[in-house]
């Protein structure tokens, strides 16, 4: 039987990072007794676990794809489970496309090596939708086909393949959840490789008028990153082994409605430039989480609700 969250020893790979953080947060709700953190702060903010830090949590600024610092770190706090968001920016991938694919790989390979040889108990890998690439049909469930479109996407989508092979091969207790677009509070807003929400709110903030790639059609299924954290947390104690599930909203948003939205919240009333569609672009996201709803209590904050919180968050930390 796998052993509840309040009590036990967690480690988070890539936890000062934006969804990382806040499920550190999450966690010392929870009661886990020990929290402990390894982030190589590639995108990772100190200042996202100021909270977290001043009540327990630890923080390793060490990278996981070094097998031997994350063994190390596991050995020396007797881990019992482990959440791996370890992972480079989907735009990284444009300027290390190699980089960005490997970081994927290496540190799930890593994990699923050391729980094979008994160093913890429970992992629980974090996905992404960039596996599905452009919908090739709505709602995405989880028989939808992988069609990654980008390096990093592809890593993903290895790293998921890895991790049902290791669960058969040595039933290792591992599984997946599968997060579409996240956004809100401590979501990277520096380019290059911020994404669309932080870098509107950025622009406008700067006088600067919002860009959209291409059409402005494509689609994203967005979901408010603490949702997306209570719903991991409430999987952990239902998902089996090898079992993959998504996370997302009720609905997607095209971008071209999303910056608009944007733009009224700031009450921005500029131009808007228009650039070329972005080579490898998903065109398409739009989920659904029935799987999600039949195994727990699925709660989605609306679209509106959520960036209105988002945009106040941005207001008053950056500079």
């Amino acid at each position: 039987m796998r052993a509840s969250i309040k009590g036990s020893r967690v480690l988070v790979t890539g936890g000062a990072g934006f969804i990382g953080s806040h499920l550190v947060d999450a966690l010392l709700l929870q009661e886990a007794a020990e929290v402990v953190i390894i982030d190589n702060m590639f995108l990772g903010k100190r200042s996202n676990l100021s909270s977290a830090l001043s009540k327990g949590a630890i923080l390793y600024e060490k990278d996981a794809e070094h097998n031997e610092a994350l063994s190390e770190i596991i050995e020396q706090h007797n881990i019992e489970i482990v959440f791996n968001l370890a992972t480079k920016a989907l735009n990284y991938s444009f300027i290390d496309p190699l980089d960005a694919y490997l970081t994927n790989v290496v540190v799930l390979g890593n994990l699923l090596e050391l729980q094979r040889k008994g160093s913890f108990n429970t992992l629980c890998h974090f996905s992404s939708s960039e596996v599905y690439g452009t919908a090739c049909y709505e709602p995405m469930d989880e028989n939808h086909p992988y069609n990654a479109t980008t390096t990093y996407a592809g890593g993903k989508a290895a790293a998921d393949i890895m991790l049902k092979t290791w669960v058969n091969m040595f039933d290792l207790d591992a599984f997946i959840v599968r997060p579409f677009n996240n956004y809100g509070p401590r979501q990277n807003w520096v380019q290059p490789l911020a994404s669309v929400i932080p870098l509107t709110v950025r622009r406008i903030m700067n006088g600067e008028p919002p860009e959209i790639h291409g059409s402005g059609k494509q689609s994203r299924d967005l979901i408010y990153v603490t949702d997306t954290v209570d719903a991991t947390l409430k999987l952990f104690d239902v998902m089996q082994p090898g079992q993959e599930v998504n996370i997302s909203a009720d609905g997607s948003v095209s971008i071209e409605a999303l910056v608009s939205k944007i733009a009224q919240f700031m009450c921005y009333e500029g131009d808007v430039v228009w650039t070329e569609r972005r080579k490898a672009d998903v065109d398409c996201h739009n989920a659904t989480n029935a799987l999600c709803r039949s195994l727990i209590d699925l709660h989605i904050r609306g679209i509106d609700e959520g960036l209105e919180e988002t945009i106040e968050w941005y207001r008053e930390n950056i500079t």
